[in-house]
């Protein structure tokens, strides 16, 4: 059975290790990985036109950034390994992209890595695993 694994991907160690999990998952089945990098964008709604081109322009950067600092040498070194990759980069919320990929592609499954935040943090400040597993179409695994 072959299909596509979403992996939440943003460069920690967190990050490498659900991303190893997904590609020992996907080589087993000859499956594709989709590599995604969601940068958290929260929307301000009261800025001058001023600054909402400054916050575009700064978008802009951080896609690019994201691209060269991120992805490019995970994904090469992933097809150096004869891993079948793609990639996705989006500003938004993190649990409600990473479903949206994985819907939007058909993925059988979506893999992140658990950052190891307090129980007591998640409760005060949310979780990203948490709101995924809420919002996925597809079965999720959080890798420690």
């Amino acid at each position: 059975m072959s299909g596509k694994f979403v992996v939440g991907y943003d460069g920690s160690a967190s990050s490498q290790r659900a991303l190893e999990f997904a590609v020992d998952r996907s080589q087993a089945q000859g499956g594709t990985i989709v590599l995604a990098h969601v940068l958290e964008w929260s929307p301000y709604s009261f800025l001058t036109p001023n600054e909402l081109e400054e916050r575009h322009k700064r978008r802009e950067e951080e896609l690019h950034r994201a691209e060269t600092a991120i992805m490019t040498t995970v994904v090469k070194d992933l097809r150096d390994k004869g891993v079948t990759v793609e990639t996705v980069i989006k500003y938004g919320n993190i649990p409600e992209l990473l479903a949206k990929i994985a819907k939007d592609c058909g993925a059988i499954q979506i893999v992140i890595g658990r950052s190891g935040h307090s129980a007591l943090g998640a409760r005060v400040f949310g979780s990203v695993a948490g709101a995924l597993v809420q919002a996925a179409p597809v079965p999720c695994t959080i890798v420690p």
